[in-house]
């Protein structure tokens, strides 16, 4: 079977977490029955069960997704209970029934609450959950006809539906390191906690802890957690180090570097002097040191104009050096005239492009020369949202993937 089992409570919420798994290069696949999760289950790293409950009784709800937890997750390594972004539905019965299940093989289990879906505008502060800013019970989700929101503090819903202890874990402690979060999470010994979560930074961090934790945990949240969760697990394979090359100085470049290096971890080392033998060498040691994105990236600075006509060779250079080693699985360039100098450094005549990753970035293979196949992707250094760095690391990441899959066949 799957590694992951994903019980969802309606089919649009299915659909949208299993795309967020496959981001992450997972092969995912969403069903709305048992029987057709054991058929599919063998092919794919994330089964998604759509139990339609979100507008059943608590206790019919509460059974039902027991009864799929039962069925399909004997074998998984992370248990998810899906839930509505907005927290409408039988959140507290369903992760109860889920828990019990994943108590009878793993008897100190607990779940992991983390609601918010930072880009879509769901964030939770105080433990108090808001849409776009607003909490909960001044939004359209406390008058829904069916589960109305009667609360906007998440412990608060969760106690009404459950006799499970409930702690929470406030964005201070989020913010303060994987070592403080680390010891929160292993201090309070409540059933369910309930964590703040402002950024996709955030998100990334406690799944990084709770994976550091070594405890089980069932993840009950609106997609992006469990999905980085899985990743932290090493579940549907370990994506090889990307190589990032930034020769870009924009506001708006370093604005998704900055991303990059919250969400993914990205370490970069800084350019301050164009010496590829010393460069080449931080770059190295990065990666000795773990780091799954790892590059350069340039500062703001006065450069004569014959400094800075040296800036893409060099920087392609340590980039074909890197390359060369046969460290990374791919390589991340932002800026024109480097990614021009970085494909030519690699001895490649082109690109075979298989995606426009954000518009004008794109990602996709390099075509001619000793790199041919290469998974490459580049974009100009005022193109993109601030996200855009980390969708094509994302992008480049899910590639190699791929290609370790491909290997092991």
């Amino acid at each position: 079977m799957a590694e992951v089992l994903v019980v969802a409570d309606d089919l649009t919420g299915s659909n949208a977490t299993g795309a967020l798994f496959a981001r992450q290069g997972m092969r995912a696949v969403t069903v709305s029955d048992v029987c057709h999760g054991r058929r599919h289950g063998a092919a794919a790293d994330v089964v998604v069960v759509n139990t339609a409950s979100r507008h059943h009784p608590a206790g019919r709800a509460r059974a039902m997704v027991a009864e799929v937890a039962r069925a399909l997750g004997g074998d998984v390594r992370l248990l998810v209970k899906r839930v509505d972004t907005t927290l409408r539905g039988n959140v507290g019965a369903e992760l109860t029934g889920m828990l019990e299940v994943l108590r009878a093989r793993a008897p100190h289990a607990r779940a992991l609450c983390v609601p918010a879906f930072p880009s879509a505008g769901r964030t939770t502060v105080g433990g108090v959950h808001l849409v776009d800013g607003v909490p909960l019970t001044e939004t359209d989700a406390a008058r829904d006809p069916l589960s109305p929101i009667a609360a906007s503090r998440v412990a608060t819903l969760l106690r009404a539906q459950t006799a499970l202890g409930v702690g929470e874990i406030a964005l201070d402690i989020v913010q303060a390191g994987q070592e403080a979060l680390v010891r929160a999470m292993r201090a309070d010994r409540s059933d369910v906690l309930v964590c703040d979560a402002v950024t996709p930074g955030h998100v990334s961090a406690l799944a990084r802890a709770a994976a550091a934790t070594g405890e089980t945990w069932l993840s009950v949240d609106s997609g992006p957690f469990g999905a980085a969760l899985a990743a932290e697990l090493g579940i549907g394979g370990t994506p090889r180090p990307i190589l990032v090359v930034a020769g870009s100085v924009t506001a708006r470049t370093t604005e998704q570097l900055r991303e990059a290096e919250q969400i993914l971890g990205a370490r970069l080392c800084e350019v301050t002097a164009l010496d590829e033998d010393a460069l080449t060498v931080q770059v190295m040691r990065l990666l000795d040191d773990g780091a799954t994105v790892a590059g350069l990236r340039m500062v703001p600075a006065e450069f004569d104009p014959a400094l800075a006509e040296r800036i893409p060779r060099v920087l392609a250079a340590v980039a074909r050096n890197v390359v060369d080693s046969g460290r990374v699985g791919g390589v991340y360039a932002t800026g024109g005239d480097v990614s021009v100098a970085v494909v030519d450094a690699l001895g490649a005549e082109g690109l075979a492009v298989d995606a426009e990753v954000q518009p004008l970035a794109v990602a996709g293979r390099l075509v001619g020369g000793p790199c041919a196949g290469f998974p490459f992707a580049a974009k100009g250094g005022l193109i993109g949202d601030r996200q855009a760095a980390v969708d094509c690391v994302e992008h480049l990441r899910m590639i190699t993937v791929h290609d370790e899959r491909e290997v092991q066949r």
